[in-house]
């Protein structure tokens, strides 16, 4: 599905933005200059998402300032050029596709000691994966350390994390050398844009890959005038917003949603808040399917397909049909497609008000299936 809805101010600004032409380095310039303030980093540049500025990340690091090697990518083979980048093997997720657009290969390690003997002069970057730091056994400041040991640039995905709004120049502070993160979560930007942020060398060059340059391997990466404006505007005002405010609304909507349903035969709830990545209330509504006659699957179809339509998180199920683990792909897994016997719902993406039409429908559905 989409991502979040943009403030209207976001919006106000694409749409007065949209009138005029301009220079879009230019643009770049001056908003990257602020969002680095704001940040706590050297410099800054907006990217059409995360995954956006992984690539163009790790392709400033390999080409520099150097033309020639910026047109070479991705064939890596006989330039020079280093072609490794060094992950932890619980952080080696599929994002990380985003470096293989550049024609380096991953290298995958555990411990401290793999990374030292991983590390070789084909080596071009340390890359930590946020929201999997308590599943590895290196952790940030000790990553950062390596990287300085070597001198080797060092990364992080923080794509999903924020809130809090303190990790937003947590890392730029602890000494990564590059932060990669999305502007269409919770900071309500742009779902098209994000934001590379760390050492001025590596954006520049980064820039250097990036449209409205051509023959570049991130030719296709563009972000227009509408997008970087508006990505600024919702930085700010994410950063001067009240957090503890937002944070309280949040869980009201989670406790009327809650309140609907757990008093029906065989419905347990309960409200958890993630340690790393999205982090926000979480309502988990699970049931006894003795009781209530409902796979995971069936209730996501009739959330789903219902009116208004209501998209909830579930266990085990691919999000959409065709999407790689749904039966139409692979039906070896036809089993886990029913789903578990629960769903997931947040509030932090409602509108005032549909958090009752959410409590409402999950209602129904439960007790017509009791």
């Amino acid at each position: 599905m989409s991502g979040c809805i943009m403030h209207e101010e976001v919006v106000e600004t694409i749409e007065n933005t949209s009138r005029y032409f301009c220079i879009i380095d230019e643009v770049q310039d001056k908003v990257g200059e602020k969002i680095a303030k704001l940040v706590h980093s050297e410099a800054a540049m907006v990217t059409c998402g995360a995954f956006s500025a992984m690539t163009l990340g790790l392709a400033g690091v390999l080409t520099g300032l150097d033309v020639r090697k910026v047109e070479q990518l991705p064939h890596l083979e006989g330039t020079g050029m280093k072609s490794e980048v060094i992950c932890q093997k619980s952080h080696n997720e599929r994002y990380n596709h985003a470096f293989l657009n550049t024609g380096c290969t991953i290298v995958e390690v555990e411990t401290i000691e793999d990374v030292e003997k991983a590390i070789n002069e084909k080596t071009a970057l340390l890359h930590f994966l946020n929201i999997t730091a308590n599943a590895g056994k290196i952790k940030h400041e000790d990553w950062v350390a390596l990287g300085k040991k070597h001198r080797i640039p060092t990364s992080i995905d923080i794509a999903a994390d924020v809130p809090p709004v303190s990790n937003l120049w947590k890392f730029n502070d602890m000494g990564f050398d590059m932060v990669f993160i999305s502007g269409g979560k919770a900071m309500r930007g742009p779902q098209s844009a994000g934001i590379l942020m760390g050492r001025k060398d590596i954006v520049a060059a980064a820039r250097l890959n990036a449209p409205p340059r051509g023959f570049t391997v991130a030719r296709g990466h563009k972000v227009n005038k509408e997008e970087i404006l508006g990505m600024y505007v919702a930085l700010e005002k994410f950063v001067s917003g009240d957090h503890e405010r937002e944070w309280k609304d949040w869980e009201a909507r989670i406790a009327r949603i809650e309140t609907a349903v757990k008093d029906l035969p065989g419905i347990t709830t309960k409200v958890t808040v993630p340690e790393l990545g999205n982090i926000t209330p979480t309502l988990t509504i699970s049931w006894d399917d003795s009781i209530v006659k409902l796979t995971g699957r069936e209730l996501r179809d009739k959330l789903r397909f219902g009116n208004p339509s209501i998209e909830a998180g579930f266990s085990g199920l691919p999000l959409y049909y065709y999407q790689a683990g749904s039966d139409s792909v692979d039906p070896a897994t036809e089993g886990a497609l029913k789903g578990a016997n629960l769903i997931r719902v947040t509030g932090w993406m409602l509108q005032p008000g549909e958090d009752r039409i959410v409590a409402r429908r999950l209602r129904e559905e439960l007790m017509g299936a009791g």
